[in-house]
Order: C-alpha cells, then sequence, then structure tokens
C-alpha cells in the first residue's frame, strides 16, 4: 500500500491539506458519473509496481464543466481514478480485483494550502481512507506540474 500511495503523488491523482482538515469523503455512486478515460499500465512502466494495472478516470457533474472549459474547476468538483488489477488470459486484459480508489477534490478554502485540491486514497475492499498529510503533501507536490491546467493530469476525451 505504501508503494500505491507514492505512485498516485506521482500519477497525478484525498487527505486534507492538513491534520485539522476534514478528509475527502469517498464518492458513493461514482462509476455513474462520467467517464473521462482508461489506461493500462503494463510492466515496464516504471510505476507497474505500484499501481500497475487498469486505470478508470471519472468526474462529477462539476468536474466535467471544469474539463470542458479548459481546465478549470469550480469547487465542488471531484475527480476519481480507479485502479484495477489487470488480468490477463487468453490474450485478453480485463479487469481483476479493485486495487483503490483514489480521489481529487476541489475546495478552495478547505484545501487552500494543495492548490484547492484535496487528496485521499481508499482502501478497495473497506471504503476507508488511507493517506496521511505527508502522502497528500506528496500528491500535491506532483500535481504542481500541472498548475497551468488545473493541477490535473487527465484530460477528457471526444
Amino acid at each position: 500500500m505504501k508503494k500505491l500511495i507514492v505512485a498516485v503523488a506521482a500519477l497525478g491523482t484525498l487527505a486534507a491539506a492538513s491534520a485539522a482538515d476534514p478528509k475527502v469523503a469517498y464518492p458513493n455512486g461514482f462509476r455513474d458519473w462520467h467517464h473521462v478515460k482508461s489506461m493500462v499500465i503494463n510492466k515496464g512502466h516504471p510505476l507497474y509496481d505500484a499501481v500497475g494495472g487498469i486505470h478508470h478516470i471519472y468526474g462529477n457533474p462539476k468536474a466535467i464543466q471544469g474539463y470542458k472549459a479548459g481546465n478549470k474547476f469550480a469547487d465542488g468538483s471531484v475527480i476519481v481514478f480507479d485502479l484495477f488489477e489487470a488480468v490477463d488470459k487468453d490474450n485478453a486484459i480485463a479487469e481483476g480485483a479493485r486495487k483503490a480508489v483514489v480521489v481529487m477534490a476541489r475546495d478552495g478554502k478547505k484545501f487552500a494550502a494543495t492548490g484547492g485540491w484535496g487528496y485521499e486514497v481508499f482502501d478497495a475492499k473497506t471504503k476507508k481512507g488511507t493517506l496521511d498529510a505527508k502522502g497528500a503533501a506528496d500528491c500535491h507536490a506532483c500535481h504542481t506540474q500541472m498548475k497551468d491546467s488545473g493541477f490535473v493530469f487527465s484530460r477528457l476525451r471526444d
């Protein structure tokens, strides 16, 4: 799990900005949100050991408006990175077990110290947040390279 937290920071995908801030809530029903994109990280990729597998990115309605506005995200925007094991069988890759649910939530006041975004990694089975303050800071440190894109790596696909 430690590798997952480090890799999430490197990938750019919620704990509070400080211990005093509340954590980001688990995004119930996110698979009904708009699908932004999917990708597979295979063996050989530098982040494979930590987050190898199938990634699905979802955005709530406010996040989709933000993507469409050139990555200008309003408070209330939530982006979810749903991570699954990639199962390669009979020359097909399919979803295996869910590994984690990684979330970015926009609240300019609550998360002012991290560019307005809160970060959390949720355990696949318990749905409990596992990211500590250092992990959240690491996430934001990686996301700062995307400041001109609203701190978001993903782009809405057509």
